[in-house]
């Protein structure tokens, strides 16, 4: 592994920054992880049984992957949140803190006399992250929430998977995911305008709202055109090619010409120049009309080449394309592991874990995982 934990505690772009999370499972873990690695000190505080997530497979020595990965450079507190004596320790806390992170069903830190009023005339600096299914408000805002039900209602679900299958569910927690990032970029516009006003406030994030919100041009056509975008598979919905195609050695690979110039270089690398005078592949609309057709110029030639020469070749040509990669082959990716991407995290006592690392690349303030 290129990558290393090697930052200390008190480093880093976020350094001096003080954040209290106390999420449960993915999305606002996520999010207080990266103002973690970022450098900012972060309390997770668990109450009860502690966050469900330590107990989600696969297991690491007693405790869950996920929330280890979940959960680096992070310190950690047990506080009954639902005793007044751990609320108190909650709000002494919230006095010292610039950010604070929950993703309760809305009302439930209100219950605990922990709202963002409460907390507010505590600190009026706070700047609070409350991530939910649906909201603070809204006919929905008190329903449970997790990834799959947001996949489901945002329409991703309805948009991934074959054409002539069912709905599929996305392989990772993307809303989950997308909503911690969302999260994040929430607090440091607020961390912002809080130099400006002096004043905290408070950052509301949906898991739904950050599904529908990479729906990108099908919610303005839905209600323009009337076009209800559907499944599609691996195709692209307005060039061609634009698909997976398997190759000789059954590997797969994605082929995108997005354009009549890259497709004019898929042909030259193919061999198949005489086929610019067919009026059938002249132009992106007429391929996309003669999609069969186009399609099955592609897969003849990736036919006869391993996945790994029709990506050396298509790479050589210009033409933009990749190998469909399974997790397998991603750890061992040359471009992840130049990059340090993969880092170790030093868990003590010998014990070390291997994760992703962080994405934001900063040139004089590095952001890098703080702890275990």
């Amino acid at each position: 592994m290129a990558g290393t934990c090697k930052e200390k505690p008190g480093e880093g772009p976020l350094a001096g920054l003080k954040v209290l999370d106390l999420a449960r499972f993915v999305a606002g873990p996520y999010c207080a992880m990266i103002l973690g690695d970022m450098g900012a000190e972060v309390i997770k505080v668990e109450s009860g049984a502690g966050d469900s997530l330590r107990h989600y497979p696969p297991d690491l020595g007693g405790t869950s992957l996920n929330f280890h990965v979940m959960n680096r450079s992070k310190r950690g507190l047990s506080l009954d949140l639902r005793n007044p004596e751990g609320q108190a320790v909650l709000k002494a806390l919230v006095a010292e803190a610039d950010v604070l992170v929950e993703n309760f069903v809305p009302g439930t830190m209100e219950k605990m006399d922990c709202g963002w009023e409460a907390l507010s005339a505590i600190n009026p600096r706070l700047v609070m992250a409350r991530i939910s299914g649906f909201g603070q408000d809204g006919p929905y805002a008190s329903r449970p929430c997790f990834d799959s039900a947001a996949q489901a209602m945002s329409g991703l679900m309805d948009l991934t998977g074959p054409a002539d299958g069912p709905p599929v569910l996305m392989g990772v927690f993307v809303c989950d995911h997308v909503a911690g990032l969302y999260s994040t970029v929430g607090i440091l516009a607020a961390l912002q305008a809080r130099e400006r006003t002096g004043r905290g406030q408070v950052v509301d994030i949906s898991l739904l709202e950050s599904g529908a919100s990479l729906l990108m041009t099908a919610i303005p056509n839905q209600i323009l055109n009337g076009v209800t975008a559907t499944r599609n598979g691996a195709r692209g919905r307005t060039v061609a090619p634009s698909n997976a195609f398997e190759c000789g050695d059954g590997g797969w690979v994605l082929i995108l010409c997005g354009g009549d110039d890259m497709f004019e270089r898929f042909l030259k690398a193919a061999g198949r120049l005489e086929l610019l005078e067919d009026p059938r592949f002249a132009t992106n609309s007429a391929r996309v009309a003669n999609l069969a057709a186009t399609e099955a110029v592609v897969q003849a030639w990736t036919a006869q080449h391993s996945a790994s020469e029709v990506e050396e070749i298509l790479g050589r040509a210009g033409v933009p394309s990749a190998r469909i990669a399974t997790v397998a082959d991603v750890v061992e990716n040359p471009q992840l592991r130049h990059r340090g991407f993969i880092v170790e995290i030093d868990q003590g006592g010998g014990a070390v874990l291997p994760m992703q690392g962080p994405v934001t690349r900063l040139s004089d303030t590095p952001v890098a995982p703080r702890s275990p």
